[in-house]
């Protein structure tokens, strides 16, 4: 999967809409066939990838890496997830459920955060303010708190902005 990797890297660079659209197509195959394999470190790559290219064609992949196994995986998808919603906020309303869950019951500190952080580019709907109330308030994870705490307060004024 170098290929794959040398992509992320390369799209980092891209500022050209064409030559990242390029770069999409002869990765393509490549991101699904990593998004497919048992290893989690291919699957791990090929979730961020889709957030690195731009790959907005690829969210329902980014949909099952959020219930992947691993917790690299669901890190990955994560990161992504958030980096397409600051376009498009509706990712982030279409998997608000799976985030709510991630964000209150996974087992990986890490993954529990990105969750948080990824909530703040969706709407703010009254169970996300409460579930990151609660979270901000109650975590053990002090990281989790700080996350919870600063995410509730932005969407507490993109309410108030409504």
């Amino acid at each position: 999967m170098a290929s794959l990797a040398e992509a992320v890297g390369r799209a980092a660079e891209l500022a050209d809409e064409r030559a990242l659209a390029d770069l999409r197509r002869e990765v393509d195959e490549d991101l699904e066939a990593a998004a497919r394999s048992q290893d989690y470190r291919e699957r791990a790559l090929a979730y961020r990838a889709i957030g690195s290219l731009r790959f907005n064609q690829k969210t329902e992949l980014l949909r099952r890496g959020l219930e992947d196994g691993s917790p690299a995986a669901r890190g990955s998808a994560l990161l992504s997830l958030e980096l397409l919603s600051r376009a498009h906020p509706g990712l982030v309303n279409k998997v608000r459920p799976t985030l709510h869950s991630l964000a209150n019951e996974d087992p990986n500190a890490a993954v529990r955060r990105l969750a948080v952080l990824s909530l703040k580019n969706g709407s703010p709907q009254a169970d996300t303010l409460t579930l990151l109330a609660h979270l901000g308030r109650e975590a053990e994870e002090k990281d989790l708190r700080a996350a919870a705490e600063s995410v509730h307060q932005v969407l507490k004024k993109k309410a108030s902005a409504r």
